[in-house]
């Protein structure tokens, strides 16, 4: 495997000066993201597929194991605050467990019959989308969860950092940044992680694209949470519809600090017509204005 292979050109770096060894560590992270510069098409494509897949019930379900297992629920954790994305439709399969966020749980990465548990306690169905990320592409436990996944007619993606990776066979969709080898020889924390997170940024991103949780390149779904959000709800309420600042802060708080309700309210419509046009366009903002212009 490429990612635990140590690279000569690195022998004896604990002997470099900082500076280069910092100058080092450096390049790999400039190199992890340009190793995904020819995934781009098949990003795209598994958005759509993905986007298209979820409707308006499925869920995203996130498994890994170790780094990767972190590196794939922080994805999933920030879905919420940023977009609205539902809670209820996000699942993490981590091996070991949510304990393993925040220490590493030996052996867990083994254990198959975990990966599918999971997944079966989960009841995922065809509706859902299940990614599945490991560095090394053979890590047992999310193998077994993408396969259980799989049988169930969910949409499954594998996000690895090694060629002819048994992760790829066992997702419908394989993306593979082909990092190499670490500074510090098989740390897949360096190169390979930030890879993998920079696949999983795009590829969420864009799903909440397609699914209409944008609108003029803004966060119209977020959750107004604190005050700093409230003043940039009431900016986007602003922005979008056209009215003083005041206004658009009276809006966000009939609203009840859902932003496209309080956008369509400073259009001048009422809040429960707003509701109901919003229900109406699957809580698509950009639709829901259309829908007033006709």
């Amino acid at each position: 495997m490429s990612t635990e292979v140590a690279s000569k050109r690195f022998d004896n770096v604990e002997s470099w000066s900082t500076e280069d060894a910092v100058d080092a560590m450096i390049e790999g992270q400039l190199s992890a993201i340009a190793s995904i510069r020819p995934l781009s098409a098949l990003i795209a494509a598994a958005a759509s597929a993905a986007a298209e897949r979820l409707g308006d019930h499925g869920r995203l379900v996130y498994v890994g194991a170790g780094t990767s297992g972190r590196v794939a629920a922080q994805d999933g954790i920030e879905l919420h605050p940023t977009y609205g994305w539902p809670k209820a439709r996000l699942g993490y399969v981590l091996a070991g467990g949510l304990r393993a966020l925040v220490e590493s749980i030996e052996g867990a990465e083994d254990d198959t019959d975990a990966g599918a548990n999971e997944i079966e306690k989960l009841d995922v169905d065809e509706n859902d989308v299940v990614i599945g990320v490991a560095a090394s592409g053979k890590t047992p436990f999310t193998i077994a969860a993408l396969e259980a996944a799989r049988r169930k007619g969910a949409l499954t993606m594998g996000i690895v950092n090694n060629e002819a990776a048994p992760l790829l066979d066992a997702a419908e969709i394989g993306l593979v940044a082909n990092t190499g080898s670490e500074i510090i020889a098989g740390s897949t924390r360096m190169k390979a992680g930030t890879a993998q997170k920079a696949i999983l940024n795009i590829l969420s991103t864009t799903i909440m694209l397609r699914l209409g949780k944008v609108h003029k390149g803004l966060m119209v779904n977020m959750l107004v949470s604190n005050e700093k959000l409230r003043r940039r709800g009431a900016e986007i309420v602003r922005m979008i519809s056209g009215i003083p600042m005041e206004q658009a802060d009276k809006a966000l708080i009939e609203a009840n600090d859902h932003i496209p309700t309080a956008v369509l309210i400073g259009l001048g419509i009422g809040k429960n017509r707003a509701a109901a046009i919003l229900e109406q366009n699957r809580g698509h903002l950009g639709a829901s204005i259309d829908t007033l212009a006709r």
